[in-house]
């Protein structure tokens, strides 16, 4: 009996170690992507191997409870919980292509399309479109949204392989025919918007038309996507906490077995990453490799230079820049003068008047700096009470919310181009005409009184710009690829909203919206999918690059804004939807040539097959090439101080144009540098025929943090196919 007690003891501590111990090796875990490559061209279990990939590093029962998910239909790889230890001990597997974290990304929001030229009544092709198919992925979709009634869209076209897989109680239709989420952190583990993001890029994109749509009566008119007989599948791979790498990968891996024309994707981090490092380039890839173009938003991290971070040449990256009508709001002091400012605010104080008060002067608890800026907890709610408050810094708005004031007038800390929805009447002022408030309440004899008005929407004669937050070249992975690649309407940008969440970004605000306006690149990359795929309804054929050739050749030329950017803010230029339909020549790529752009970076086998995914190798026994031999329709590179400069473009063109053509080269304006086209005519005899040029160009290298840039431009006298050509010495 003694004996069994002991064994009893021994066993029990036994059990008890080894639960302390998966618990500790669970909590020591953390989630890896897996990336396999491409998927065997051979009879394959792909989730029967992953686990036995990982039966290989993980002792036990653990195994099954490692794998998280398994990518099965467009790429190989499987998502798993790992020590560093057995991570490591994976990435010396032959068959592994690269293991990477599970990184946190962010997403980056009527009139725009007539903007841009892209009208109702523009040439069209309807049953094509009905056809075409955009493939939303972002924070999911509001599916009873008016943008996405399907009355009088037919069946699904059979091309479709994709399902309605959206969770509880969502429903797809005839417009929206497809809908997948991807194991969200959201409380509703559905497809279904919960932030509102992503049914804004989806009706942007492709929406329904739908009359009358306004936020509260502001920016009223006829709402609608620049494709609206398009079809839509929307790709729930982020909630309010951001997007993570594994659902961006699963995205991407269903959007393309799914069958979609063009992916939409207003997602990124905060910096450019390695190209093998990237699930948005290698989602990408496959997607090209598919024929279906990828959209990215350039990020919102500008104007600082190298802050774009959509970089790889086989997807489009989207700068924002805005259009003729701009959201203002007024202020009026109690003399009659009226001050413009920015904000979308849908409040009426109906004239009335009400005191000023500083922040400084309304708080018995915090600094007078603190209170000056109205910093969370400072104002005394007996003090605001009835009266407009002003704050140093927009931080004040919640606190001006919470304490009760009437209303709220704030510096902008902020570049003066853009306006955001606010929970309660406020309006942010330019530093200097913020200060004239402050001197007018402290020279007032009496109590100095002011009202804000509802905000307006107002003509901008100076459209388009790019937005002062858009995201920036030069390109820090590769520099010698110009990036952004493209500008598209991207401020106080009206469309479909969710019914769940505010449409400000403050929690407090309890109004609900069919409508919202929004600005960021996450509203001007979907512009340029619906673009595209405009585009594809007139060229079915036509590759992810020869599109994007299209788009980028015919773009409006766009006035350099102040300072250094120019092409670093805009690309090519402006989207022009129609004149791209027709542009005379393109540009073409396809997968062996951006491998050969890989292996010209200096990635070695190993590291192209990180992002092509099969066995792609670089040429042997010849010289690698240089990346400005990509033939992209843009042209930059990186040059010296001081050096000489002997560069030169090799590209080709493919005549879509007339099938006889003759096209004569320009350079304009001139430069400082000595820059050649040869040969500078190119005559053609028929359609899909091509034709190869170098450019060449000689001088003197740059000055740090200079750039100079011109264009070229092949005229047949009908069409004008122009390229950008930017020389640098800008360092990220």
């Amino acid at each position: 009996m003694g004996n069994y007690g002991a064994f009893l003891i021994l066993f029990s501590i036994l059990i008890l170690t080894m639960g302390l111990n998966c618990k500790a090796n669970d909590e020591d875990r953390k989630v890896y992507i897996v990336y396999l490559g491409a998927i065997p061209d051979v009879s394959y279990s792909p989730s029967s191997h992953h686990l036995s990939i990982l039966r290989s590093v993980i002792q036990g029962s653990f195994v099954e409870n490692s794998l998280v998910r398994s990518y099965t239909r467009s790429f190989n790889g499987f998502v798993a919980k790992l020590t560093d230890q057995e991570k490591q001990k994976l990435a010396s597997n032959k068959e592994v292509v690269s293991i990477f974290p599970n990184n946190i990304f962010h997403t980056q929001t009527t009139r725009s399309w007539d903007f841009i030229g892209l009208k109702d009544t523009s040439n069209r092709k309807p049953t094509v479109e009905s056809d075409t198919i955009v493939g939303v992925i972002d924070t999911g979709i509001w599916p009873e949204s008016e943008s996405f009634n399907d009355e009088d869209f037919g069946p699904p076209p059979k091309k479709w392989k994709g399902a309605c897989k959206g969770g509880q109680n969502f429903t797809c239709n005839n417009k929206l025919i497809g809908a997948r989420y991807y194991g969200t952190s959201s409380d509703i583990a559905s497809a279904w918007d919960d932030v509102g993001h992503g049914t804004h890029t989806a009706s942007t994109a492709a929406g329904n038309h739908v009359k009358g749509a306004s936020f509260y009566g502001i920016a009223k008119g006829t709402a609608r996507g620049g494709v609206p007989s398009a079809r839509i599948a929307a790709y729930k791979v982020c909630d309010a906490a951001g997007c993570s790498s594994e659902a961006l990968f699963a995205a991407f891996d269903d959007a393309i077995a799914d069958g979609v024309d063009i992916i939409t994707i207003s997602i990124g981090s905060n910096a450019a990453q390695d190209f093998a490092n990237d699930p948005i380039a290698i989602g990408a890839f496959h997607a090209m490799v598919k024929g279906i173009l990828t959209l990215n938003s350039a990020g919102n991290n500008g104007p600082d230079p190298g802050s774009v971070s959509s970089v790889a040449p086989w997807m489009m990256s989207v700068a924002a820049s805005s259009t003729d009508r701009r959201i203002v709001d007024n202020v009026v002091l109690d003399d009659g003068m009226t001050l413009i400012g920015n904000s979308v605010n849908s409040f009426e104080l109906n004239f009335t008047l009400f005191p000023l008060v500083h922040g400084a002067n309304a708080s018995t608890k915090c600094s007078v700096f603190s209170a000056s800026s109205c910093e969370a907890g400072c104002l005394d709610k007996d003090l605001v009470k009835g009266k407009i408050v002003l704050c140093d810094s927009r931080d004040g708005i919640s606190e001006a919310y919470n304490a009760g004031a009437v209303g709220l007038i704030y510096a902008n800390d902020r570049a003066g181009d853009v306006s955001f929805i606010v929970p309660l009447p406020a309006v942010a002022l330019e530093n200097d005409t913020y200060t004239y408030v402050l001197d007018y309440i402290r020279r007032s004899p009496s109590p100095a009184q002011a009202t804000i008005l509802k905000s307006e929407a107002k003509i901008d004669d100076s459209a388009p710009r790019v937005a002062s937050f858009s995201s920036r070249g030069p390109n820090a992975i590769t520099p010698d690829i110009l990036k952004p690649d493209i500008s598209a309407p991207g401020v106080d940008i009206l469309a479909s909203y969710s019914l769940i969440v505010p449409p400000s970004s403050f929690p407090q605000d309890k109004r609900r919206v069919k409508f919202n306006i929004e600005s960021g690149t996450s509203m001007s990359c979907p512009h340029v999918a619906g673009a595209a795929a405009y585009v594809k309804t007139f060229h079915p054929d036509w590759s992810p690059s020869a599109i994007g050739s299209s788009l980028m050749t015919t773009a409006w030329l766009m006035n350099k804004t102040k300072g250094l950017s120019g092409e670093f803010d805009y690309g090519s230029g402006h989207v022009n939807p129609v004149q791209a339909i027709n542009p005379g020549l393109v540009y073409d790529a396809f997968e062996a040539d951006y491998i050969k752009f890989l292996c010209s970076i200096g990635l070695d086998d190993k590291k192209v097959r990180l992002i092509s995914g099969h066995k792609s190798s670089c040429p042997e026994g010849s010289e690698p090439g240089s990346p400005r031999d990509l033939n992209y329709p843009s042209m930059a590179a990186q040059v010296s101080d001081g050096v000489q400069v002997a560069i030169k473009f090799h590209r080709r063109v493919k005549n879509v144009g007339n099938s006889n053509s003759t096209y004569k080269a320009s350079i304009f304006p001139k430069t400082k540098f000595d820059i050649k086209v040869k040969p500078s005519v190119l005559s053609f005899k028929s359609l899909n025929e091509e034709k190869s040029f170098d450019v060449i160009v000689a001088g003197t290298g740059l000055p740090l943090n200079s750039m100079v840039s011109t264009s070229l431009v092949w005229s047949d006298g009908i069409h004008s196919v122009g390229s950008p050509i930017v020389l640098h010495n800008v360092v990220p």
